[in-house]
């Protein structure tokens, strides 16, 4: 499988993140790509909640999501959204920060709603409290592609292994982790949670991110990461926006698996805890 990232610096207008969406999709099937990863938010990433409530749309009124179906189709080339802000969605009435799966007809063969919702407050006096905005998902995701059985999280889901182990056994062989990191978490964290998520599934991870200065005061971290099941990364993308490719060898997965068999040797935890 040849996979194309798109690592964006999204901004506040949507019209204009999926233009830049459409001319990858272009420029991942001139470069032989099977498919192209976006980041979380490749729509619209804007903190103001007032301006974006004017300009997000539900599912079936997004413009982005409508552009991009319809350029896989005319391309040939399947698609992740990594994820797009999506309103009048939940009964709660926050909005949904959900993935999308399309395949190169333009038919959306998967959705996925961020599960693990960023509430925290950083040493760099960041504060961040996605749960006021936005509903966590319920459904733990995965879905078949031609080139392998695709798993679903998002950026800050990561931090949570309990989700890929629902998803391994599932029968996951690829992992999908888009994301919009901050730089400080990011450069304590990212690579070597990427890392440890792969070897502990013995799956690829691709991890398309958000990167540098954004129109509404942000910055993240980028480094959009493709790993193989043994913990190799074999795409870094750095600090810089663009296009890139990785090939990925699906025979790893069986190999890795074979040397080292942790999936076969797992045991159901009992959820009480003797205390010595």
């Amino acid at each position: 499988m040849r996979a194309a990232l798109f690592q964006m610096t999204s901004g506040v207008d949507p019209a204009v993140n999926a233009a830049a969406i459409v001319d990858a999709i272009g420029r991942a099937k001139a470069g032989g790509a099977d498919m192209l990863f976006t980041p979380e938010m490749a729509g619209c990433l804007d903190r103001d909640r007032t301006r974006a409530a004017a300009t997000l749309r539900s599912e079936a009124d997004d413009p982005v999501l409508a552009a991009v179906r319809d350029a896989a189709a005319k391309a040939g080339l399947w698609v992740h959204i990594g994820s797009l802000p999506l309103k009048d969605e939940r009964a709660d009435g926050r909005w949904a920060n959900r993935s999308f799966l399309i395949d190169d007809r333009g038919a959306i063969r998967a959705r996925y709603d961020k599960i693990h919702l960023f509430d925290v407050d950083l040493a760099s006096d960041e504060s961040w409290r996605e749960s006021s905005v936005y509903g966590p998902g319920e459904q733990v995701v995965a879905a078949d592609t031609p080139w392998g059985r695709m798993g679903f999280s998002i950026c800050y889901d990561m931090r949570f292994p309990d989700l890929y182990r629902a998803l391994t056994n599932a029968g996951a062989t690829i992992l999908l982790a888009p994301a919009a990191f901050t730089v400080p978490t990011g450069q304590a964290h990212w690579h070597v949670l990427l890392r440890a998520r792969a070897i502990e599934a013995g799956c690829f991870m691709i991890a398309t991110a958000q990167v540098g200065l954004h129109e509404d005061g942000r910055t993240t971290y980028g480094h959009s990461l493709v790993v193989d099941p043994w913990g190799a990364v074999l795409l870094d993308m750095g600090d810089v926006g663009g296009l890139a490719f990785a090939d990925l060898d699906m025979g790893q997965v069986a190999d890795v698996r074979g040397r080292v068999p942790a999936i076969t040797n797992r045991r159901d935890i009992p959820a009480q805890v003797t205390l010595a």
